[in-house]
């Protein structure tokens, strides 16, 4: 996991607790006949690295498409397949609301646009292009369940909050940290009301209190790794007086 190696060559140990377990769905030729020729698309836009990973064939090595992608991980994960980006977001955060002020995207009115996503995400994006005029056309390429993780496992993780071997519990998304309260033991819910929660923002903090978590938050600008890295280097450096 790219963040845990970033975590590791910053000093830290970490634990590896999966919350979520990413599967394909759908069929490749179904949806792709479903959607007909993507040039008739104005933008098509992919909400994550995951859709990348299950969408891009559907490309179908077409490079003069304008593709968009909701955050700097998301454009990556295209540039490697082979392509281009020409819609991001430029304000320095990566959601849908930072998308959305792309001028590309301000006035859609009349646009036909593509959203390749997972399931069960967050609607704000579709219902938006929507009202403001566009034609939308969602693709679920992926779905995300929860992660079921054995007794011997999360017996494991309750060890290392009990040893002191863990301050800092990173939840890059809501989905996530609520999954990883519902799996917890009564004994590891204890543990995790114990320690620092760092999280990509209002929205998951504001998410976790309305959930009953009254832990401690460190908030980084976004989900990228490289923020959340900085975030926990600052909040470390204000605890120890560095």
């Amino acid at each position: 996991m790219p963040l845990c190696r970033l975590l590791e060559m910053q000093g830290a140990s970490t634990l590896r607790l999966p919350a979520v377990e990413i599967k394909p769905i759908g069929n490749r030729r179904e949806t792709a006949a479903q959607l007909g020729a993507l040039a008739d698309f104005d933008v098509i836009i992919f909400t994550s690295s995951n859709a990348v990973r299950f969408g891009a064939s559907l490309l179908d090595q077409q490079r003069d498409l304008a593709l968009a992608a909701i955050g700097p991980a998301t454009a990556r994960a295209l540039n490697q397949a082979g392509y281009r980006v020409a819609v991001q977001p430029q304000n320095g955060t990566f959601d849908s609301e930072s998308l959305l002020q792309h001028p590309r995207l301000e006035h859609p009115a009349g646009c036909r646009i593509l959203i390749i996503q997972g399931s069960n995400g967050r609607p704000l994006l579709e219902q938006e292009l929507v009202r403001r005029g566009a034609q939308v056309v969602a693709a679920d390429v992926y779905q995300r369940v929860p992660a079921t993780p054995s007794r011997a496992v999360l017996a494991a993780i309750l060890n290392g909050f009990t040893a002191g071997a863990v301050q800092v519990i990173t939840a890059t998304s809501l989905e996530i940290a609520a999954n990883l309260l519902a799996m917890a033991t009564p004994a590891l819910r204890e543990e995790f009301e114990r320690a620092h929660w760092l999280v990509p923002g209002e929205r998951v903090a504001a998410g976790l209190r309305e959930r009953g978590l009254l832990s401690p938050l460190v908030q980084a600008d976004s989900a990228e790794d490289h923020d959340l890295v900085a975030a926990l280097i600052r909040w470390r450096s204000s605890v120890s007086g560095a």
